[in-house]
C-alpha cells in the first residue's frame, strides 16, 4: 500500500513529532511512505499569510490543500496518514481527501479537534464539556496561544469543521492509549473507526548501568499543562522539611514556562535548569537520574517519558493522570501520585528517597520489562497494520 504522512510541526520540538518521525521509519517497512509536513514557525516568518490572512487560513488554507491534492494525483496513495495539522495544514486537507475519495487515519496524539488549545486545559482544570462542543471554558482562559480573541476564532473554526462533515474523511481514529480511545467514544466518535495503539519504542539493546546521582530529572515541554508549577511548588515543600538534604531537581525542555523555570533554579539551590538537551547528552541525564518525573496535570495521553525512563532503568514518579495510569505501575516500575498536587508529589519522592538503591533499581528494570513487551516496534507494526487493513477495506468496500 502506498500512504502519505501529513504533519504540522509545532514551535516547539516535542514528544508528537518524535513520534510521527518514529511511525514514518516503522509503517515505512510495511508501506510505501512519504512525507507532507509544514513547519508552524513558518506562520510567523517573515513569508507567512500575517495576522489576517492567518484568521482566513485557519479553517481553510488552499496553499497546502493545492500542495495536497498534486501530491495525491502523482502518489494514488490508498490512505492519508494524518496527525497535527495546524495551522498550516489546516482542516482543508481532509476535504482534499474526501474529495479524492482517500480514506484518512488520524492519529490521535492530544484532544484535536476536539479542544481549542489541543489539551483541554484552561489553566486550572479539564474542560471536559470541549468533547461535546462547548469551547467557551477554554476560549475565557485563551487557551490557544494565550488569546481569547485567537481562541474564539479557533472554536468558530472547530464548530465550522465539524458541522462541515470534512472529517467523515477520518475511516481510522488512533488513540495512542485506552484512555485516549475511551475519551474520543466520549466525544462521540463511531465505536466501529476508533482504535487504540499505544506507541513503539527502539529500546537500547545493552542493559543499562547501575547509576544513581541522586538527583531527580523533568524532560519535557516547559507548558503549564505539564505540572511544571507543580513540580517546583512541590521542592520548595520538600526543601522546608528536608532542608539540605533535599535531593536535586534537573529540569530540561522549552516552552512558555521556561522564565518560571529559571526564576526558581536562581533562588534555589536544588532546582537547576539545564536548557533544551537531545542525543547523547539527553542519555546521560536520563542514565545518571534517580528517577524521572511527570506531574501532568492535563488528562496526558500516554507520556513518553515514561518510555525513556524504562529505557535506561529507572522508575517513574508519575501524576495519576490519562494514560499515565497504564503505563506506570505503582509500587512495580515507579510510584503514582494525585494529579496537581505538590504535597502528594513531594510525599512521593520522600517514599522514593526511603527505598534502598537495590529497590529502586528492581523497579527501573521492572519498567525495562515492560517497555520490550509492551512497546515492541514488531508488535506494533503487526497491530498498525490490522488497523490499516480494516480501515482502508472497509472504505472500498462502502464505495462499491
Amino acid at each position: 500500500m502506498k500512504v502519505i504522512q501529513l504533519f504540522n510541526r509545532y514551535r516547539h520540538r516535542g514528544g508528537e513529532e518524535k513520534s510521527a518521525e518514529r511511525i514514518f521509519r516503522h509503517a515505512g517497512e510495511k508501506f510505501e511512505i512519504e512525507k507532507l509536513w509544514w513547519d508552524s514557525r513558518d506562520w510567523d516568518g517573515p513569508n507567512g499569510p500575517g495576522k489576517l490572512g492567518q484568521v482566513r487560513k485557519m479553517f481553510c488554507n488552499e496553499d497546502t490543500a493545492c500542495a495536497l491534492r498534486e501530491r495525491i494525483r502523482t502518489v494514488r496513495p490508498d490512505f492519508l496518514l494524518c496527525h497535527n495539522v495546524y495551522p498550516v495544514g489546516s482542516p482543508s486537507i481532509y476535504r482534499e481527501a474526501l474529495d479524492a475519495g482517500v480514506p484518512v487515519v488520524q492519529y490521535v496524539h492530544n484532544f484535536r479537534p476536539f479542544s481549542v488549545g489541543g489539551t483541554l486545559w484552561t489553566g486550572t482544570r479539564v474542560a471536559e464539556e470541549s468533547l461535546q462542543g462547548n469551547y467557551w471554558a477554554e476560549v475565557r482562559a485563551g487557551s490557544w496561544q494565550g488569546s481569547a480573541l485567537k481562541s474564539g476564532l479557533f472554536a468558530l473554526a472547530l464548530k465550522r469543521l465539524h458541522k462541515s462533515g470534512w472529517l467523515d474523511a477520518i475511516k481510522g481514529w488512533v488513540g495512542i492509549s485506552d484512555f485516549m480511545r475511551d475519551t474520543l467514544l466520549r466525544a462521540g466518535l463511531p465505536r466501529e473507526r476508533v482504535f487504540a495503539l499505544r506507541h513503539s519504542w527502539d529500546h537500547q539493546e545493552k542493559e543499562p548501568e547501575q547509576r544513581d546521582e541522586g538527583y531527580y530529572l523533568y524532560l519535557a515541554r516547559l507548558v503549564r499543562e505539564k505540572g511544571v508549577r507543580t513540580l517546583l511548588d512541590s521542592w520548595e515543600i520538600l526543601e522546608r522539611s528536608l532542608g539540605d538534604s533535599t535531593p536535586l531537581l534537573k529540569i530540561g525542555g522549552t516552552g512558555d514556562e521556561e522564565q518560571l523555570v529559571r526564576a526558581a533554579a536562581s533562588r534555589s539551590r536544588k532546582v537547576e535548569y539545564v536548557g533544551y538537551v537531545d542525543g547523547d547528552e539527553k542519555d546521560d541525564l536520563v542514565a545518571g537520574c534517580r528517577a524521572m518525573l511527570a506531574p501532568s496535570v492535563w488528562w496526558e495521553p500516554l507520556g513518553l517519558v515514561t518510555y525513556e525512563a524504562y529505557d535506561h532503568g529507572k522508575p517513574m514518579l508519575a501524576a495519576a493522570s490519562g494514560g499515565l495510569i497504564e503505563t506506570v505501575e505503582h509500587g512495580g516500575t515507579g510510584l503514582l501520585y494525585e494529579s496537581g498536587s505538590p504535597s502528594a508529589l513531594a510525599g512521593a519522592v520522600e517514599t522514593m528517597e526511603a527505598m534502598s538503591r537495590e529497590r529502586r533499581w528492581q523497579m527501573g528494570l521492572a519498567g525495562r520489562e515492560w517497555l520490550k513487551k509492551e512497546a515492541d516496534p514488531g508488535e506494533w507494526k503487526m497491530r498498525f497494520d490490522n488497523i490499516v487493513r480494516q480501515v482502508v477495506g472497509r472504505d472500498k468496500e462502502a464505495q462499491v
